[in-house]
């Protein structure tokens, strides 16, 4: 059997994940709050095209959160993409090498999030795509709901719309990200790879459930996760 290599011992991500954690340390010591970590291209198509093994990791800061309902300037963005994601909250640490027990305890609450990126080229460059923290702009949360710790998904249903026309529903929350409890052990993982640590208090958003949506000017999007809680943003005409 092929023997699979971490996402983290790819020199692209190597190199990649080395600028931007020393950008994301930056941030931070100029007075913004770490708000946690996004995961991307974890289905597995994406998988495919880049030639990994396991989703990409960005980070978020406390500067990148939004109000739901938020009106965007449609001025002052390139390539806007809206992803319905679910939001992992942790309640404890978790450092790299824990098992599926540790990375269930560890999960306090889910919730809807929203995760809105410029994209204004294909990413085809993984060094380059880890470099800019994968377009991450915004990120929008809901409410967080405590009965979903430990990644109890059973019953969840995702809904999108656009414009008040729904688009998209899923009943399976895990088909385009894989397992979330799966997730958690990667981000740690990773991580700890590049010398950091999963913390109490942080949030994982864990990739789009669904068909992300190209956001157009004078456009909203409404991202139901049934039934924690609706949250929307809007592009403005200006």
């Amino acid at each position: 059997m092929e023997k699979i290599t971490p996402v983290w011992d790819d020199p692209r991500v190597t190199r990649g994940m080395a600028v931007q954690l020393a950008q994301r340390r930056a941030r931070l010591d100029a007075g913004e709050k770490p708000l946690g970590w996004k995961l991307a291209f974890g289905a597995p198509a994406a998988l495919k095209r880049l030639g990994i093994s396991g989703p990409l990791v960005g980070y978020l800061s406390d500067r990148a959160k939004l109000p739901s309902g938020t009106t965007l300037s449609a001025a002052e963005w390139t390539k806007p993409l809206v992803e319905p994601e679910i939001a992992i909250y942790l309640g404890k640490d978790l450092p790299g090498g824990g098992d599926q027990d540790a990375a269930c305890a560890a999960i306090a609450a889910l919730g809807p999030a929203l995760e809105l990126a410029d994209v204004a080229r294909p990413q085809l460059d993984i060094e380059e795509t880890l470099c800019g923290n994968i377009n991450q702009r915004n990120v929008i949360l809901g409410l967080r709901d405590e009965s979903r710790a430990r990644g109890a998904v059973a019953g969840l249903v995702g809904r999108l719309h656009r414009n008040g026309a729904e688009v998209a529903i899923t009943s399976d929350p895990e088909a385009m990200t894989g397992d979330l409890i799966g997730l958690v052990r990667h981000v740690a993982d990773l991580l700890c790879a590049f010398g950091e640590t999963l913390r109490s208090g942080q949030i994982i958003i864990a990739g789009s459930i669904m068909a992300p949506v190209w956001i157009e000017a004078g456009e909203e999007v409404v991202f139901t996760l049934d039934p924690i809680d609706t949250i929307s943003v809007r592009m403005g005409t200006s």
